[in-house]
């Protein structure tokens, strides 16, 4: 009788525990989202009983039902979301965010899908992801040449709306169209006018926040601290940011564009090299990058260099400079083509001609689904020899890529320590490294993960070190990650500090005074120092 006792007693603490650390059920979401307790704060509360909260949640995390992203990378498994939540409106991302808390759960936040190792939407916690696709208005103000912009915007759909406004202005950001213009501001943001106006980040003079407690917050409101981190230092680590206002750039209303395509060898080599010396000292109105990718010719593999150009300027003033400052590339007058700023995008994404409203696709995925990518910093040339060694090793592969896109300009002007993004004064240039492949299966993933990897220590003695700098948006969990929701913060400095350098530490301060729960977490989150 006794042991009977004892069994039903064990029995019956086995169910009380699995109760309070069992996983909460899409059923207890919906129903904390329909309760009063949340409704009664709301002005627009989620009436489950008028409209279906399936139109905007998805339970399901299979390729048809995935979020709207762009770059879905499926190299990596994790548990699947509770819920997919399509909020339409900022009440209804303060619901989520509330019942997350209550039920013990995190947030995920997508805004494009161009996350390279899916941290906005994989989590080894039970998780939601909150997309906001549905939140994308644009509102441009040429009085003082600013704009606000919902984060589920993209890129392309900024750029159209500032096209169909004005003539003569820009906003400094990346390329890809269909990347999402919360975590491409959030990480820094690359683009072909950065030289002149800086990275996207560098570019932001308000924002809208929600925080952990559902509150919303302004730059006047969130203090300085916060404002800073976001402008660079990983947004979705302090909330859900709602909105950027952001400063646009003036441009002429002809730009110059070239593409100059060489296959790889001695000569290329030493063009490559000599480029490497020039790119970031060159006119703040000219960027040129580099491209070394493969080609199939017949049944045979050709590596080849690719120097692509945007001019702030006419062919009149382009052609000079060039034949000053790199003769090598032996530019003509006819090799370039006038064009404006917006059909600059296109020529960047080898859409020319086509009508601008393709900018408008959120859906220009990569035929090749499954990838891997890292990234580096250049601050001395790299031997020439190098691009000899490179070239080999693109001839082992289907479809690789390097592309290296030049710094200098404004963005060294700017302290690194004015922004959480550090990678300023000192460097030339960075280097995208991406590999490729279509067969789903994990002997294929590591062969093809092996060779990146093989290539990146390559180039170890080449590039920046006392940390080796990487880029935050192209995330790389080779550099380490949070280790659930209890990772020290020293535990995660060796990955912070090469995304961030000395900043890491400040960031891991504003963490520590605004979410010290971790709540707003990926596996690469700043985790909070106290």
């Amino acid at each position: 009788m006794r042991e009977l006792f004892m069994y039903l007693f064990l029995l019956f603490l086995v169910l009380c525990v699995k109760s309070v650390y069992s996983t909460p059920t899409r059923e207890q979401f919906q129903n904390c989202l329909s309760t009063k307790q949340f409704n009664s704060t709301l002005k627009n509360p989620i009436n489950l009983t008028t409209h279906t909260l399936d139109s905007r949640v998805h339970t399901d995390f299979s390729e048809s039902s995935s979020p709207n992203s762009s770059f879905l990378n499926l190299n990596f498994t994790s548990l699947k979301p509770i819920l997919i939540v399509k909020p339409k409106s900022e009440s209804e991302i303060k619901q989520s965010i509330l019942c997350s808390r209550k039920l013990g759960v995190q947030v995920r936040t997508m805004s494009g899908g161009h996350d390279y190792e899916g941290l906005s939407y994989l989590s080894l916690s039970p998780f939601i992801i909150v997309d906001l696709v549905n939140l994308r208005s644009i509102s441009i103000n040429l009085t003082d040449e600013t704009a606000w912009i919902q984060s589920g915007a993209t890129l392309g759909e900024v750029y159209y709306k500032i096209a169909k406004t004005s003539k003569i202005h820009a906003f400094a950001a990346g390329i890809c169209p269909s990347v999402g213009v919360g975590g491409h501001i959030s990480g820094g943001g690359f683009g072909t006018i950065m030289r002149k106006y800086g990275l996207a980040s560098d570019n932001v003079v308000d924002a809208r926040l929600m925080d952990v407690n559902g509150k919303t917050l302004d730059r006047k409101t969130m203090g300085e601290d916060l404002f800073w981190a976001l402008r660079g230092g990983g947004a979705a680590s302090f909330g859900v940011v709602l909105s950027w206002k952001v400063k646009l750039a003036r441009v002429p209303e002809k730009v110059t564009c070239f593409i100059s395509q060489h296959p790889m060898g001695p000569s290329m080599n030493k063009l490559v090299h000599r480029w490497q010396s020039i790119g970031s000292e060159l006119d703040e109105d000219l960027f040129i990058r580099v491209i070394i990718d493969n080609s199939l010719e017949g049944n045979q593999r050709k590596v080849k260099s690719t120097f692509q150009t945007l001019f702030l300027g006419g062919i009149d003033r382009l052609i000079p400079l060039m034949n000053q400052k790199f003769p090598e590339l032996g530019l003509r007058s006819q090799d370039c083509s006038e064009m404006s700023w917006i059909e600059s995008i296109m020529f960047f994404n080898w859409r020319s001609g086509q009508p601008l409203e393709i900018l408008l696709n959120r859906d220009l995925r990569f035929e090749d689904q499954y990838f891997k990518a890292k990234s580096d910093y250049v601050q001395k040339p790299v031997p020439e020899n190098v691009f000899e060694e490179v070239t080999k090793r693109f001839l082992e592969q289907d479809t690789p890529l390097m592309i290296f896109e030049p710094l200098g300009g404004k963005i060294s002007k700017i302290s690194e320590t004015e922004s959480p993004y550090p990678h300023r004064r000192g460097n030339l240039y960075n280097i995208q490294y991406m590999v490729k492949w279509k067969v789903n299966e994990v002997e294929e993933m590591n062969k093809h993960v092996r060779w990146m990897r093989s290539l990146h220590d390559y180039m170890t003695p080449y590039v920046s070190k006392s940390p080796r700098g990487a880029y935050l948006n192209y995330r790389d969990l080779d550099l380490g990650s949070t280790k659930g929701i209890n990772t020290s913060f020293e535990d995660a400095r060796k990955w912070g500090e090469t995304y961030f350098k000395g900043n890491f530490k400040r960031l891991g301060l504003v963490k520590g005074k605004i979410d010290p729960t971790n709540f707003f977490r990926n596996e690469q989150s700043i985790p909070p120092l106290f």
